[in-house]
């Protein structure tokens, strides 16, 4: 009993290992992540369409239940690019951006999600997951990518545009081109240009300079607080608000408030499906990084207990005021590179975010959308993987057909589409896969108890035996593919009197 409860709390386990070295690593990656996390919170929750405190509170429950039943070391949960977009895709279907209904829409998201996730872990489901081509979902987070990317150029150019499709944002675009704000402008692609260059070289820069790897990779993750500060003091000191400079806003002094979702028939009806394929999405990129990093320092994941703790942490967010969310590679990578050794890093992370929720959110008042749209564009564009076609290419066709066909059909018609039809490629992918498995006709190597292939081996065969091995799992699905097989070589077999199937 008492080991059958552990298994659902694995925090019992890596707690009773706990000691100082662990301590001080784990402080070090809550302090690095957290200072990561401030700005893109914030900016994740503008992608979603609610308000920056949202992306705070989404934050800091969900981290602290994903320490108590997640089995992984590093996996960062919280906001993602992906999600983000997905959820003001579902919810903007239910109700008007900026209203008290979109909020209770995102809340009840969350809450279906979270449940969602919950039964697939209790029911240990978690195997579904490998039913999901890697590189179809590679495909719709390339695509959502483009169109995150896309529908944050409004911010940087000051205009009003919308849209949900690539097509239609561009069009929007395009259309109000008059209307840019030149200042806001500015501030944009300085603040995009700087994080590409934090991103990309100041690290090296500090490391000529002489710093220790740990300064210099604390200050680069700090690039983003600079562009912050820096371009909040800007619009402050100028009076920019005033020349036409959209920012932030007011942002309440508290910490995440006890919230309750919605339970209409209406409203979960419209979003269950949603919630469906944001858990989807959410499980599979969240389970790839954890194993990805559990791997490097040979730990072990366990699938269903993962399933329990992004339900967990979900369901955390619809009751103090977050959204939907997930395990973020990027902020994952960092808090692994940084030294993380237990989730108790992302509880000191959540400690961290709640203090800066109570003494930090006056200072942003006069943040520019524009920033938080560069923080955007900048995280999501590392997203971008158009080698996936070319990989996929290489060594299957029907793979590429349905990364190529994700892809397309995310950018045209939707990320809703766009992820349906990847999950539905998926299936049809692996379905066509395995309706035709490898069939190859074996012989007796000469001297031994051994039968290989007859194209690839010199073996001994009979005439009137016809020997063939099976390389798949045999059902109904592929049962006819064998069946046709073997009555087309009898019927062309000439001697042949038995069909011994292989099939161990």
């Amino acid at each position: 009993m008492k080991l059958r409860f552990a298994r659902y709390l694995p925090v019992l386990t890596w707690g009773r290992q706990y000691d100082r070295s662990a301590l001080t690593n784990d402080l070090v990656a809550a302090v690095i992540v957290t200072i990561m996390l401030i700005p893109q919170s914030l900016a994740y929750a503008l992608l979603a369409g609610l308000p920056p405190e949202a992306g705070i509170y989404a934050s800091i429950a969900p981290i602290l239940l994903y320490a108590v039943f997640g089995t992984s070391r590093a996996l960062a949960v919280g906001p993602v690019a992906v999600v983000s977009l997905l959820t003001a895709s579902a919810v903007g279907q239910v109700a008007e951006q900026g209203t008290a209904g979109y909020a209770v829409a995102a809340l009840t998201l969350a809450g279906l999600s979270g449940g969602f996730l919950l039964l697939l872990g209790v029911f240990r489901l978690g195997f579904l997951a490998n039913f999901l081509s890697h590189p179809v979902i590679a495909g719709f987070i390339t695509a959502s990518g483009i169109l995150i990317a896309t529908s944050q150029l409004k911010h940087i150019l000051g205009i009003e545009a919308g849209g949900h499709t690539l097509i239609e944002m561009v069009g929007a675009l395009l259309s109000h081109l008059g209307q840019i704000n030149p200042i806001t402008v500015v501030i944009g692609v300085t603040a995009t240009a700087f994080l590409f260059w934090v991103r990309k070289g100041l690290k090296p820069l500090l490391r000529r300079m002489g710093a220790g790897p740990l300064l210099a990779d604390i200050v680069t993750k700090a690039g983003p607080v600079a562009a912050v500060v820096v371009t909040t003091l800007a619009v402050w000191v100028l009076d920019l608000e005033g020349r036409g400079v959209s920012i932030v806003g007011e942002v309440p002094q508290a910490l995440p408030p006890l919230t309750l979702p919605g339970f209409a028939p209406d409203l979960i009806r419209q979003l269950a499906i949603p919630a469906i394929l944001i858990s989807i999405i959410g499980f599979v990129e969240s389970i790839s990084v954890a194993q990805t990093l559990a791997a490097k320092k040979r730990q072990r994941i366990d699938p269903n207990q993962e399933l329990i703790g992004l339900g967990a942490a979900n369901l955390g967010a619809a009751f103090t005021g977050g959204y939907p969310v997930t395990g973020g590679f990027a902020r994952s990578v960092v808090n692994f590179d940084a030294g993380a050794e237990t989730p108790a890093a992302g509880a000191f992370t959540a400690i961290g975010l709640a203090i800066a929720a109570l003494a930090l959110t006056p200072l942003v008042y006069y943040l520019p959308n524009a920033t938080l749209a560069a923080t955007i564009v900048v995280a999501v564009l590392s997203l971008v993987d158009f080698s996936i076609l070319k990989r996929t290419w290489s060594y299957s066709r029907a793979d590429f057909t349905a990364v190529a066909a994700t892809i397309f059909l995310t950018l045209t018609l939707g990320v809703e589409i766009g992820v349906a039809s990847g999950v539905i490629l998926s299936i049809a992918l692996h379905l066509y896969k395995t309706s035709k498995p490898h069939v190859a006709e074996v012989g007796l190597v000469p001297g031994t108890n051994h039968f290989r292939n007859i194209n690839r081996h010199e073996v001994e065969t009979d005439a009137h035996v016809l020997t063939l091995r099976v390389d798949e799992s045999l059902y109904f699905v592929n049962a006819r593919f064998l069946e046709d097989l073997i009555q087309d070589r009898v019927v062309d077999g000439g001697a042949l009197r038995h069909v011994i199937l292989m099939c161990s």
